[in-house]
């Protein structure tokens, strides 16, 4: 008798799945480590190079990033890489593809040339990615190779109901991704990811974007939009907002909502941006419900990773299945830098590849930068701006000044003062000791331009009357920190939450600013010190400006239609809606005069304290030493960190902000203007 055990098919498939399969206690506990990366605030930086001071970096730029993205992915068994935003739009390349030779359809950008390198899994959309229209923006992203995630921005259907909103983006992707567990085996992990843009957006595009589309809550959008990703399969949702970070209660559509999305439900990792800031990193000491170690926000592990390419962001998480769920065990976050502030040198080499891929287009800007304009008869820095008057705002505001009045001849408006309000953009700060205006004097060409004017803006005008000007200047002094008089110890004058192109000179009129009171406006455009009184004879041709005079400021569309935050200004008032960009307007200008003078009028100062020992400080760049050597009230101190240095601002002795020195300047620019036509 055969005593031999029967093996049957089914046996056999059994077997060979008890073989090979892992038990279901070991499905059950199955752990998965995952690596996320993420770039953002690119800025169209992807070549290593200053196009403003025309050489070569070695601080900036995805050409660099992209070595790390690489030396990153190598180092683990699972990863995926993100964007999150304002690309397309930032340096002369990108004005040069948007502006100069603009993209046609079926080329693909030079940005996406050196991303499809690079096997981005998503990227989102940042608010400048609008800066040059939605045919623009859907011509770029056509030449994409990855998909993009956007659930906030909807089509504008006209017709007030809110249940029909269709999305003008993909809002959400689920990637199915092959992971390798830490057994070793291959797994299925479905991860969500969902993007999102400031609200504000229809306000600093408005021109572009008003009529096309609406843009909705970023939380009330990702309440919305992450239970479905999860009804659809996702096992762990990544949250992409282009979006800063604040503590302060939220008010609904809030431009910066980090904090706020890492108290939603079932989001569990956050790859942030937008303020250009690094997390973790020291910035972020001792705010509540952050762990500035491991790189979270309320227990959610998120990073930010600067800008322009200066960092990669990464997030390591461990995950663990059970029963078919997938948690969050344990997470680090990372931002690695490209190059070391401190010791001034390069970490990684610029990967060849990425410089080749956009090689021709590298080249056809840098021609285009170095077209000459004209002519400047004095060196135009922007080291002193926040505490002086300074020619790299006082040639912007000629210029804005210079367009206004001429487009408003013949009209109902002639007649009408006309002042300009004009920012540093280059003032250091978060763009780094080398983030600075240094133009010598001489030629001026199309790369000193876009050094003094680095926003695609186009020229906006407003009326107001003279308590709203007022107003305007009082949110502006919101730059200062509070000075106490009878401290001797040193008191630094710099508010560095205060982003430095909010700061607003408004030349034609002079006045001085009394930093001994407190802001009346904190930098959301809070009133926070009602009866404050920062700005002090305020005078318009030495008359004092009152409430029944009326003014019109040259400015631009971001600060016309409400950005940063200021009283008065949201778009109602605008009397000339131009479609010119103020950078153009400032060619225009320095080609009409063929030669300049941009030294300062001095229309504003500080209020002199009367306190010998009082100790005011400021940091600017080390190589502003040189200028600081000629000016009586700034005296060099030390050298700080990262390329700075602190410098004393004596207020004891601060010229009286005069009618006649502005007045004399702007007679003088009268006289050449008449003199060249």
């Amino acid at each position: 008798m055969n005593n031999k055990p029967i093996i049957t098919a089914s046996l056999v498939i059994g077997l060979a799945c008890s073989a090979f399969s892992p038990s279901s206690a070991e499905a059950a506990n199955a752990k998965v480590n995952l690596r996320i990366l993420e770039t953002t605030d690119l800025h169209t930086n992807i070549v290593n190079y200053d196009y403003y001071k025309d050489q070569a970096t070695d601080e900036f730029g995805l050409a660099k990033t992209a070595t790390l993205i690489n030396e990153a992915r190598h180092e683990v068994d699972n990863s995926l890489l993100f964007d999150n935003g304002d690309l397309l739009q930032g340096n002369p390349l990108g004005d040069y593809v948007a502006k100069i030779d603009p993209l046609q359809k079926g080329e693909i950008h030079p940005v996406y040339k050196a991303m499809n390198l690079l096997d981005y899994d998503a990227g989102n959309i940042g608010n400048h990615e609008f800066n040059f229209g939605l045919d623009f923006l859907q011509t770029s992203l056509s030449g994409a190779n990855f998909p993009y995630i956007n659930a906030n921005v909807y089509v504008d259907d006209h017709d007030n109901n809110p249940e029909n909103d269709q999305n003008y983006f993909t809002p959400f992707k689920i990637i199915n991704k092959t992971v390798i567990d830490e057994s070793g085996e291959e797994r299925q992990l479905n991860v969500g990811v969902i993007g999102f843009v400031p609200p504000q957006v229809m306000q600093w595009d408005k021109a572009n974007l008003e009529g096309k589309v609406i843009v909705k809550d970023i939380i009330e959008t990702a309440k919305k939009y992450v239970p479905e990703m999860k009804a659809q399969g996702a096992d762990i949702i990544v949250a992409i907002p282009h979006s800063g970070f604040e503590t302060a209660a939220p008010k609904g559509n809030d431009e910066n909502a980090v904090y706020y999305l890492s108290h939603v439900d079932g989001i569990d990792a956050i790859l942030f941006g937008h303020a250009h800031k690094v997390f973790p990193g020291s910035s972020f000491e001792d705010v509540d419900g952050v762990d500035n170690t491991k790189g979270t926000i309320n227990g959610v592990p998120s990073v930010e990773p600067g800008y322009w390419g200066d960092h990669l962001g990464v997030i390591d998480l461990q995950l663990t299945e059970d029963n078919g769920k997938w948690t969050v065990n344990s997470s680090q976050s990372e931002a690695r830098p490209i190059f070391d502030k401190v010791t001034k040198t390069s970490l990684v080499p610029a990967d060849e590849n990425i410089l080749s891929a956009v090689q021709e287009d590298h080249e056809a800007t840098i021609d285009y930068v170095r077209t000459a304009v004209g002519e400047t008869t004095a060196p135009i820095t922007s080291y002193f701006a926040l505490v002086k008057d300074d020619p790299s705002i006082q040639i912007v505001t000629n210029a804005q000044k210079w367009y206004v009045e001429n487009h408003i001849q013949g009209t109902e408006y002639e007649g009408i003062p006309v002042l300009s309000a004009g920012a540093p953009f280059k003032a250091g700060g978060r763009g780094g000791s080398s983030y600075y205006t240094d133009i010598p004097a001489g030629d001026l060409a199309i790369k000193n331009v876009a050094d003094l004017y680095v926003y695609p803006n186009t020229l906006k005008a407003v009326l107001l009357n003279g308590s709203e000007l007022k107003d305007w200047i009082e949110m502006s002094a919101g730059q200062f920190n509070q000075i106490d008089s009878k401290d001797q110890q040193e008191q630094p004058l710099i508010n560095l939450d205060f982003p430095s192109y909010n700061f607003d000179v408004i030349d034609g009129v002079t006045y001085k600013i009394d930093v001994t009171e407190p802001a009346k406006y904190d930098r959301n455009g809070n009133v926070v010190n009602a009866n404050a009184n920062r700005v002090k004879e305020l005078a318009y041709n030495g008359q004092k400006v009152t409430e029944d005079m009326s003014f019109i400021v040259a400015t631009n569309n971001y600060r016309a239609t409400g950005g940063g935050h200021f009283p008065h200004l949201d778009g109602s008032n605008i009397v000339i809606d131009s479609p010119d960009e103020n950078r153009q307007i400032l060619i225009d200008y320095i080609l009409s005069e063929q030669t300049i003078n941009p030294s300062a009028d001095e229309n504003w100062t500080f209020e002199t304290i009367n306190k010998k020992n009082v100790n005011v400080t400021f940091e600017s760049a080390l190589q502003a030493k040189a200028y600081a050597d000629d000016i009586q009230t700034i005296q060099f101190l030390s050298e700080a960190e990262n390329g700075f240095a602190t410098y004393k601002l004596d207020l004891t002795k601060q010229k009286n902000a005069k009618n006649s020195n502005a007045l004399e300047h702007m007679a003088e620019i009268a006289a050449v203007r008449q003199w060249n036509r």
